[in-house]
């Protein structure tokens, strides 16, 4: 049994929990065979990387519903087993790959969902930052600079979940490098295998983020069908 509050970290805003090793490398492997065996489709390409939607496209008049793979459903039940999303049944899961030297611009995952997410790293680490939210967005990368407030250290097989503050009044952001430098900037680096000191190399990492939406819909009433 894991005893979350054994990984809430205190050095950013409520509430951040990091946990280590949250799968075998045996599940991140079959993790990964899951997501690179997914039908070509599923696969949406962008600027700077590609992702899957699994559940549904998340929509402002209602998500509409479909069913989570198992390979899905088994990774969503043990992230349920924390209780993080109290009475509320995750039912989204967005999958992003990132190639070595991708990341991606500051921002919020917003009001179309429950305020936790749960993101399981597979394949290579990265380096997470958060940033105040701005209040002028005509200087945007000057402006970001001064409203950091600190990174985690996100390693292989480990759990990163976010609520509360931290989710509604802060942005996040992935910078675009091949490899991150281990300092004081990293907030949970007790709970890392990585020296502080250390360079770290990138490779291709697959994020597995997983979510309610609160507001779903039949495919009927979101087209007007009546």
């Amino acid at each position: 049994m894991i005893e979350l509050e054994n990984y809430k970290l205190k050095e950013l805003p409520n509430s951040v929990y990091y946990i280590p090793n949250f799968i075998t490398s045996e599940e991140e492997d079959e993790l990964l065979k899951k997501v690179y065996s997914s039908p070509k489709p599923k696969w949406k390409a962008l600027s700077n990387r590609r992702l899957q939607n699994w559940g549904g496209l998340p929509h402002p008049k209602g998500m509409i519903q479909e069913n989570l793979p198992q390979w899905l459903t088994d990774c969503i039940k043990k992230v349920q087993n924390l209780k993080i999303f109290q009475s509320c049944e995750p039912n989204h899961v967005l999958v992003n790959e990132y190639l070595a030297g991708q990341g991606i611009m500051p921002h919020e995952d917003g009001p179309l969902f429950y305020p936790t997410i749960a993101t399981i790293n597979l394949g290579s680490h990265t380096v997470l930052d958060y940033y105040e939210k701005l209040s002028d967005s005509s200087d945007i990368n000057s402006s970001m600079e001064n409203k950091y407030v600190g990174s985690l250290l996100l390693e292989r097989c480990s759990l990163l979940i976010v609520q509360d503050d931290l989710y509604s009044k802060y942005l996040h952001g992935i910078c675009e490098r091949m490899a991150d430098t281990i300092d004081k900037k990293i907030k949970n680096i007790h709970l890392c295998k990585v020296q502080n000191g250390s360079e770290v190399i990138r490779s291709t990492r697959i994020s597995l983020t997983i979510r309610h939406v609160p507001f779903t819909r039949k495919a009927k009433f979101l087209f007007g069908i009546r």
